[in-house]
């Protein structure tokens, strides 16, 4: 067995979805803290094989939120421990935060909610093959961290993928399944009247033709963050597959 894979969300009810299915597959436990219901972070990393940090509801700059204030303070560790992270979404802001970087909404209101174009940079091709579109659902965007490398942008949101070392942060979501894509459009029915929101019916038809090019590319980025290669990276099991 592997060493354990630490998962931190930000919902009592949120889990990793995809990609923890996909770590699981390969033999990577995963330990799944909730710092918003008062699971505390860990003070040693030694232990964990990678740290993915997920999204939420909440905001970078919500500091006011214990758990938020507790994230931010902590997340220093993994870059001192030099263990391999992935931010993903609130987690990509957090990570931007964390090095000093600005967040903020759209100066126009929009968000990124369902399918959106995502455009690799010259370094990001250079890692992998990308898809057109990445499934997202956000309001707030961040500025490129001091020394961090663009992999991916686009006209909304510019800063889509960064890396920093061995830590990634993510705009967009690859955990995502149908089940998590029906349960957002569903909680977050409200957010879908505003500019940039594609609509629910339009998600879940966009979802068998375009989330397997989507599938691949997370095994390839799981890859990367886990093993500092992309190349090699041999499919692990879907969602579908995992269910069957």
């Amino acid at each position: 067995m592997q060493a354990p894979v630490l998962m931190i969300v930000h919902q009592r009810l949120s889990y990793p979805g995809r990609v923890g299915q996909k770590l699981m597959a390969q033999g990577y436990p995963l330990d799944i803290r909730c710092p918003n219901i008062g699971q505390a972070l860990p003070e040693n990393l030694e232990k964990y094989a990678a740290i993915f940090m997920f999204g939420g509801p909440m905001c970078a700059l919500d500091c006011h939120i214990p758990a938020i204030r507790k994230e931010l303070d902590w997340m220093p560790k993994i870059l001192e421990a030099e263990k391999p992270f992935a931010g993903i979404c609130l987690g990509a802001q957090m990570l931007a935060r964390m090095m000093g970087a600005r967040v903020w909404p759209h100066p126009e209101g929009r968000v990124e909610i369902g399918y959106t174009p995502v455009k690799p940079t010259e370094a990001g091709r250079a890692l992998f093959d990308w898809p057109e579109k990445m499934f997202q659902w956000h309001r707030d965007g961040f500025d490129l961290p001091h020394g961090a490398e663009l992999l991916a942008t686009n006209e909304y949101f510019p800063q889509q993928a960064f890396r920093f070392g061995n830590a990634y942060g993510v705009q967009f979501h690859p955990e995502v399944t149908p089940e998590i894509m029906q349960r957002w459009s569903v909680g977050g029915g409200h957010m879908l009247h505003m500019p940039g929101a594609q609509q629910r019916e339009d998600q879940l038809a966009d979802y068998p033709l375009l989330d397997p090019v989507i599938d691949v590319w997370v095994d390839k980025f799981l890859a990367q963050v886990m093993n500092g290669d992309a190349a090699d990276a041999a499919p692990a099991s879907t969602a579908a597959e995992m269910a069957a």
